[in-house]
């Protein structure tokens, strides 16, 4: 079985990087699939052709149905949704917890608190803390503490209606923003 480093991805090479080359560390998204945030790293993943995956609970578990197969996901050995966000946060180098509200509470808590748990470097970010370009805030937060696999989680569509789609675009301004406008100079926050 050949290392995954060593193979040509859904479109991705290893070594090619990531947001016209401002971050070459950041090799992989995680995330552990529930509907909203979870999903949207998944989703602008499987879009550009990125390395995905994460642990997910046992049978697939979501609150729309089991997870698809376009999914690269592992499931735990419970279908607590409990485990599959302590084993994300455990095998990555951080985590980022998007959230439409001003506090986390629920399982956008419990994964803050998992990673402080696994002292893992954790960013919340919201509409009400992420500032005039909050794309940088997550630029800054990968280069800052050299993040190669960084977990994505956060509110449930169901908690906060539009979080799947805030997420997902500032995901992909922050770090496929090159991929989106290839025939432009720049990326976010500059201009």
């Amino acid at each position: 079985m050949k290392d995954e480093s060593s193979v040509k991805i859904g479109g991705w090479e290893p070594g090619r990087s990531v947001g016209g080359g401002k971050f070459p560390e950041l090799e992989k998204l995680i995330s552990g699939g529930q509907t909203g945030a979870d999903r949207a790293a998944l989703d602008v993943a499987i879009r550009h052709g990125f390395p995905h995956g994460g642990w997910c609970p046992k049978g697939r578990k979501a609150e729309d149905g089991p997870l698809g197969g376009q999914y690269r996901l592992v499931e735990t050995t419970s279908a607590n949704y409990l485990q599959r966000t302590e084993w994300n946060v455990r095998d990555t180098d951080g985590t980022i917890v998007f959230g439409l509200s001003k506090d986390a509470t629920g399982g956008s808590l419990r994964t803050i608190n998992f990673a402080r748990k696994h002292k893992k470097p954790c960013l919340r970010i919201s509409p009400f803390s992420a500032g005039y370009q909050p794309a940088l805030s997550l630029q800054r937060f990968v280069a800052e503490h050299g993040i190669r696999r960084l977990n994505i989680a956060g509110s449930r569509d169901s908690k906060e209606p539009g979080v799947w789609k805030w997420t997902y675009q500032l995901i992909e301004e922050a770090f496929f923003w090159h991929s989106v406008h290839g025939a432009l100079i720049g990326g976010p926050g500059e201009g």
